[in-house]
């Protein structure tokens, strides 16, 4: 049983015409600590933090090590296979491109 704090990190989504965008703070949180998924339309990002243990004695420590963990529901058409994310400075980014059945198309219009 584990003792650890799991918080819910703080994201931001946006969206546009190719694809979702989600932005999630993880400070602390390193790629190799990093699971983010997606199963039966739902997105899983974890993250399991380590705790600072340089040679120098922390003399009062407010940010300690914590798990993430948040789970979104997401409307169908999501291209799974290309689903794709990076982690720079604690900051995860999620590109989650639309199925082509969702873009927006423009139609052509013939002169006749």
């Amino acid at each position: 049983v584990s003792r650890r704090a799991v918080l819910s990190p703080a994201v931001d989504i946006f969206e546009n015409a190719d694809e979702v965008l989600v932005v999630a703070d993880v400070p602390g949180a390193t790629a190799e600590g990093l699971d983010v998924h997606f199963d039966k339309d739902q997105l899983f990002i974890e993250a399991k933090t380590e705790p600072f243990d340089g040679e120098r004695k922390p003399l009062f420590r407010e940010f300690g090590a914590v798990d993430y963990r948040r789970i979104f529901e997401l409307a169908p058409g999501i291209d799974v296979e290309k689903i794709s994310a990076d982690l720079k400075s604690g900051v995860l980014t999620i590109h989650l491109p639309k199925s082509a059945a969702l873009k927006p198309r423009r139609i052509q219009i013939t002169q006749g």
